[in-house]
């Protein structure tokens, strides 16, 4: 099996390095390392995702799925102090990395453990889930992720998802759609759109 960013153990030699990025207004320090994603900078449609993340009227904690090492999950826990961030990956080397990464920050709201998708979540009232999903995992892997999101959200709850429109963003859209009914594009950069999903029962 090739060794991609979704492997469960990343085969290839750990080389760590650290560099500083600013997020939400606030500046981080990121320890990453091979084999997980985007490790030489914030890629751009996570940052997109941030900038365009609102926090939901209702009450709840919120998950980071794919968290990588860390930058989606640790960037809304700093600015949400309130609020308990779940984060989540199937990648074990991008969980140590986002452990080490919310220490470093000084972020404390956090839960961040391994989960092939929402295999290993147990909560099921978030107020918010967040995803750069794996494309390349496949549109079936993904689209079978976005009723697992359904089923852990509260009513009032909402999926955001960044996915580039060359990737599958309207379908991505048309089965949101099918699964939430209440759906919308809240900004579209450089080819990259911002999904929300409501879940309205």
């Amino acid at each position: 099996m090739a060794d991609h960013y979704y492997s469960k153990k990343p085969q290839t030699e750990s080389k760590p390095k650290s560099w500083s990025f600013t997020l939400r207004g606030e500046l981080f320090h990121f320890e990453t390392d091979t084999g997980v994603f985007s490790k030489s900078e914030v890629d751009f449609g996570s940052r997109v995702l941030i900038d365009a993340f609102v926090m939901p009227a209702t009450e709840g904690p919120v998950l980071d799925v794919g968290c990588g090492y860390g930058p989606i999950g640790l960037s809304i826990a700093k600015t949400e102090a309130d609020r308990t961030i779940h984060m989540v990956d199937i990648n074990e080397r991008a969980v140590q990395l986002s452990r080490k990464n919310a220490e470093g920050n000084g972020v404390q709201n956090v839960r961040i453990y391994e989960s092939d998708g929402l295999t290993d979540v147990t909560e099921t009232d978030f107020a918010a889930i967040l995803t750069n999903p794996p494309i390349r995992a496949g549109k079936q892997t993904i689209f079978r992720f976005y009723l697992d999101a359904y089923a852990k959200l509260r009513v009032g709850g909402e999926l955001w998802v960044v996915i580039q429109k060359k990737q599958g963003a309207p379908s991505t859209f048309d089965r949101l759609e099918e699964i939430f009914g209440q759906v919308e594009v809240i900004d579209k950069v450089r080819g990259y759109w911002i999904i929300k999903a409501e879940k309205v029962k």
